[in-house]
């Protein structure tokens, strides 16, 4: 590994390929002191990012925002080319179709001859070992205020070719205060929850507020795509298993969490084709998968991913961890949402989406309003929890009507 300057980094991407593809740290991880240089030494370039924030890829003509999962930063962007994969398959796709001609890792300094991918693992191993059998070039951004950690997201510095020194704040993520609604979702789901569950928890204030609600719990165990602060009030509330290690992949947080983080050997950091695998999900012990979604139809279908036709997200893990929970002995898997969405001021619960679905056939749908029982039941009587028991009153009616319309009641 070279640590070079800023200047001669810009000189190393303008000497790769035509149109390269590179891959970055997504999530809270983007290296955004390499951002500007890939700006300025690339005329033509695709940026390859999961769940990517503000400034991961520059808008203007000729930068591909690509990503197997849109976040705030590439929703908009008007060079975006989403690729639809669970996230589980998208490592592959770096051997495949999407071959990344750069890897730029945002790390932490090396300890014995390893750098860390700190709090974002992911899909990045996949993307190293990609790009080095193609001998693509592989650069990090090394920043002294990023976390270590273990597991697979450790990174030997000969696989560097080049890097730059930083030290800049990570971004944090602070949990927000759960609204009545969160909270009563929350208290709904966390009662089905046993003693001794693995939990994964997606990404919201209702997964959050779910979290929040299990400290009266003992032997709780995580494996998980993500975790954030409310984890690790868990783990010090002492409702985590202490011989059990905390697996994820990454994470998003304060800078309480990352400090915590550092050099933690309670937190396993797992590459994401093992994470999201239903296979070793299925291992888990009472595997209990909480999501949410943008709406559910009356067949339990879950659309999470569009609104009006237009990529909103992604399939994310939630096809891989209902799939995988499901398949554990005592698992389960909730969708977890309100039963009004506030912002477009429209029934959570439709009679049939008219988007792409994303996922379906979940243990519960989990409202406000009570729990719908879906696994194991007629399609008729799955539409009668939900109308029943999920459903805003101010759209039940209109429901039974639909319902009745679609051979459901």
């Amino acid at each position: 590994m070279q640590i070079v300057t800023p200047a001669e980094l810009q000189g190393i991407f303008a000497a790769l390929p035509a149109s390269p593809r590179i891959v970055i740290s997504g999530n809270a991880a983007i290296p955004t002191d390499a951002i500007p240089l890939i700006d300025a030494a690339l005329e033509r370039v695709t940026i390859h990012a999961l769940n990517a924030s503000v400034g991961a890829a520059p808008v203007r003509d000729g930068v591909t925002a690509e990503t197997c999962f849109v976040g705030a930063g590439m929703r908009k962007h008007p060079g975006l080319a989403y690729v639809p994969a669970r996230l589980s398959l998208v490592p592959h796709l770096f051997k495949g179709p999407l071959p990344p001609d750069a890897v730029v890792i945002h790390c932490a300094p090396p300890r014995d001859g390893q750098l860390s991918l700190g709090i974002e693992c992911n899909i990045l191993p996949a993307a190293i070992e990609a790009c080095r059998a193609r001998s693509g070039r592989i650069i990090a951004v090394i920043n002294d205020q990023m976390p270590y950690t273990y597991g697979d997201a450790q990174v030997p510095v000969d696989h560097v070719d080049s890097a730059i020194e930083v030290s800049t704040p990570l971004p944090e993520i602070k949990p927000a205060t759960p609204d009545d609604d969160s909270n009563r979702i929350g208290e709904l789901v966390a009662v089905r929850v046993p003693n001794g569950a693995t939990l994964q928890a997606g990404i919201g204030a209702i997964p959050d507020a779910t979290i929040a609600q299990l400290h009266g719990h003992k032997g709780l165990r995580v494996w998980t795509e993500t975790f954030s602060d409310g984890v690790l009030s868990l783990e010090r509330g002492g409702a985590m298993d202490p011989n059990h290690p905390l697996t994820t992949s990454f994470l998003m947080g304060t800078r309480e969490l990352y400090d915590w983080l550092d050099a933690n050997p309670r937190v396993r950091m797992m590459r994401t084709e093992r994470t999201n695998d239903p296979t070793l999900i299925a291992l888990q012990r009472s595997m209990t998968s909480i999501n949410t979604a943008l709406e559910i139809d009356l067949f339990g279908q879950a659309n999470a991913s569009r609104i009006n036709a237009r990529i909103y997200s992604g399939f994310g893990g939630q096809t891989d961890f209902i799939v995988g929970a499901l398949h554990s002995p005592g698992g389960q898997a909730f969708m977890a949402m309100r039963s009004w969405h506030p912002k477009a001021d429209v029934s959570t619960i439709v009679p049939l989406i008219d988007e792409p679905v994303t996922s379906f056939q979940q243990s519960a749908v989990v409202t406000e309003q009570g729990v719908a029982e879906l696994l194991g039941y007629t399609q008729q009587a799955q539409a009668r929890h939900l109308i029943r028991d999920a459903a805003h009153p101010d759209v039940r009616d209109e429901l039974w009507e639909e319902a009745a319309n679609l051979g459901l009641a």
